[in-house]
């Protein structure tokens, strides 16, 4: 018999949390999220991802509600395929950045992520991308800076992605945020800017606050989603970083960690 559910919010990060490894939510998932939502919770994606890389998959789960992307950059309407917010990076304060950080650790592969609902990723020689999402070869790095952008992506041909971030907090700190988001994405982003700091804009939409949130993700950049919420939920893959301040850890994201949760919550 169930007792109701005690959150009006659930929040999911999709890389390594809601979507499995072949970037599909298996159907125990899609079950307890239905429940969820049909109990009276809302559920909202909350990605490190763009819109274009978000759209489709948020097409395919017939998914209609709000979607937080870009890190927090960007709050999108997936039943009206519409942005409603947008922040982008100061592409000065950018450039500077960039600078300090190759003055410490010599050149870095890039990539970066243009802003809008059709922003393309622009992705320079040697940067490995993950998976096989759409981007545009970046010939010439002055075109980084020719439209706006939501965030710069850096990899490096030896540091690790925790050496990466942590070298580009300390050079580059004062002028932007830093997020690893996941396996070779070390990310650049407008000074401040958190997933906590979209999924509240997206929440005040909706009318809820951060003490009906229950979240659940998978790497450092989810942290700051964990302190706004009531409920922080690892995912028994997740980063060493995010384990340490999340309030429970569920199995993986191939386990159906997310429903193993929402199940018990759901009695």
């Amino acid at each position: 018999m169930s007792t109701g559910f005690p959150y009006k919010l659930i929040a999911t990060d999709l890389d390594g949390t809601l979507l499995r490894s072949d970037e599909s939510v298996s159907p125990r998932t899609r079950a307890a999220l239905a429940a969820a939502t049909e109990a009276g919770a809302a559920h909202i994606v909350v990605t490190g991802r763009a819109v274009p890389w978000t759209r489709h998959i948020l097409d395919d789960l017939g998914y209609a509600g709000l979607a937080v992307c870009g890190q927090g950059a960007q709050v999108y309407d997936a039943g009206a395929h519409r942005l409603l917010t947008s922040v982008t990076l100061d592409r000065q304060l950018a450039g500077v950045a960039l600078a300090k950080i190759e003055a410490e650790v010599g050149p870095l592969f890039l990539a970066a992520s243009r802003d809008g609902l059709d922003g393309d990723v622009l992705v320079g020689d040697g940067y490995a991308v993950t998976g096989s999402l759409p981007s545009t070869p970046l010939t010439d790095v002055s075109e980084l800076w020719a439209a706006p952008l939501n965030k710069i992506y850096i990899q490096h041909p030896t540091l690790t992605d925790d050496q990466l971030a942590e070298a580009a907090r300390v050079a580059a700190g004062g002028f932007v945020s830093v997020a690893l988001a996941g396996e070779g994405i070390v990310e650049l982003l407008p000074l401040g800017l958190t997933k906590a700091t979209g999924l509240s804009l997206a929440a005040r939409r909706l009318g809820l606050k951060a003490a009906d949130t229950v979240a659940f993700g998978d790497m450092p950049n989810d942290i700051a989603m964990f302190g706004w919420a009531s409920h922080g939920v690892a995912m028994a893959n997740a980063h060493e970083e995010l384990k340490a301040v999340a309030d429970e850890v569920t199995s993986s994201n191939e386990e159906d960690g997310i429903a193993v949760v929402l199940e018990r919550l759901l009695g």
